[in-house]
């Protein structure tokens, strides 16, 4: 059988490590081509050299998405070097947790403009050509999925911002895909709970030292990559709209 994802093209943000980097060496391992985006480019070009070691196609592209005109030139060369755009995976995020009050103002905006903004351009930039792949690509159908969190669905103390921007991307994504899922693009949300990678380590020292005491079982990146690649890999005729993934111990 030949790869599900052959013939398609894969734009995946926040690349460079964690979620990103093992979501797009599954899509890889599928047999799509995988544009790479996010600031590290030591880092991606890292990622993009063992998808290309183990045979795939990788195009490594530096590139900071809270900038419109470069969200829409990742995208834009995406279609020009790879030919086509057939799935977007929104996985570029931050995560600044602690208490509103006294929070640093601009722990607020960078999540703000990474979270949503960022999203936004990309979804923007990226909707014309998967709209496209839909017509005339070779599974007649594409995808965009929205990397959101449990704290999109549940606000706690202590999330109050990261929270807000991860229900925002539910909205977005519900109210999105009413708007094109006749015309078969397919609008995903993911939402995962404690999962081991970078995310957490950009919080302020006495906020990670909460944290620590907080942690319990995690997932892997790994783990929520095989999600998306669950979803982006179903017959032209199902979409899983939306997936929530815990560890088995996370009770919340």
């Amino acid at each position: 059988m030949e790869p599900a994802l052959k013939g398609t093209v894969a734009l995946v943000t926040g690349a460079s490590s964690g979620i990103g980097a093992a979501t797009a060496a599954a899509l890889a391992g599928h047999g799509a081509a995988v544009a790479l985006a996010a600031r590290r480019r030591d880092r991606l070009e890292a990622v993009a050299a063992d998808i290309r070691g183990g045979g795939g196609t990788a195009l490594a592209l530096e590139s900071d998405i809270t900038d419109q005109p470069q969200a829409a030139e990742a995208v834009r060369r995406t279609v020009a070097e790879l030919g086509r755009l057939d799935t977007l995976v929104n996985n570029a995020g931050v995560m600044l947790l602690g208490p509103a009050v006294g929070a640093p103002l601009e722990e607020w905006q960078q999540m703000v403009e990474l979270n949503v903004l960022g999203l936004l351009f990309c979804a923007h930039a990226a909707l014309p050509h998967l709209l496209r792949a839909a017509e005339d690509g070779p599974r007649q159908v594409a995808d965009m999925v929205n990397v959101s969190s449990v704290a999109g669905r549940a606000a706690r103390n202590g999330n109050n911002v990261y929270a807000l921007t991860k229900h925002g991307v539910g909205a977005f994504s519900e109210s999105l895909r009413q708007e094109v899922t006749g015309r078969y693009v397919r609008v995903s949300l993911v939402e995962p709970g404690a999962t081991a990678t970078e995310l957490a380590s950009h919080n302020r020292p006495e906020v990670l030292e909460s944290l620590s005491s907080q942690m319990g079982q995690r997932m892997e990146a790994s783990d929520i990559a095989d999600a998306i690649t669950y979803i982006v890999t179903r017959p032209r005729h199902v979409t899983i709209n939306e997936m929530l993934i815990r560890p088995t111990e996370q009770v919340r």
